[in-house]
């Protein structure tokens, strides 16, 4: 196993629902993901929903995972595989990554939101509306503050290192 390999396996931010929301499939690889994973279709076409049921702590289909999963490069893995980044700098990054994830939900406990996505992407998208359009408000408490600026943080972070946004452009939406 080589070192990009190493670093996709050990970050998985792409299939836990940080980064990506769902997945599209394409129409030949339904009949074959459908007998491994839990596929939702609408008009023929195929997706599901991050966080995928088959990363737990690592991918157990990788060797047969759909051709999105397989194609797809953060800038992170380019960064590295350009030589522009070495492997402990990248798994630095990525624990950072986590960090900042584990903060904000530490925090979504404490303040008790109800947030209904499964995705942490999409749960970020939600939080980001709701909190938002309270912003001018008197609502808003500095518990509250501090989670719009972790958030923009995380989001610097993904959109600098990965090359993915959760803020404002929601390119989780889209993979």
């Amino acid at each position: 196993m080589n070192d990009s390999e190493n670093i996709c396996l050990s970050c998985g931010l792409c299939c836990d629902g940080t980064m990506i929301g769902f997945v599209r499939l394409n129409l030949e690889e339904l009949p074959v993901l459908k007998e491994i994973m839990e596929i939702e279709e609408e008009d023929g076409k195929g997706f599901f929903i991050q966080p995928c049921k088959n990363y737990c702590d690592g991918c157990t289909i990788y060797s047969n995972r759909p051709k999105q999963c397989d194609n797809f490069k953060c800038e992170l893995l380019k960064a590295h595989e350009e030589k522009k980044l070495d492997f402990d700098s990248a798994i630095g990054i990525i624990n950072e990554l986590k960090q900042k994830k584990l903060a904000i939900e530490k925090k979504l406990s404490m303040l008790q939101f109800e947030l209904k996505s499964q995705s942490f992407c999409f749960k970020m998208i939600e939080l980001n509306t709701l909190l938002q359009k309270n912003k001018d408000e008197s609502v808003l408490k500095q518990k509250h503050l501090e989670l719009i600026s972790d958030l923009k943080q995380l989001d610097n972070l993904l959109t600098k290192r990965f090359g993915l946004s959760i803020l404002p452009s929601q390119s989780c939406l889209n993979f």
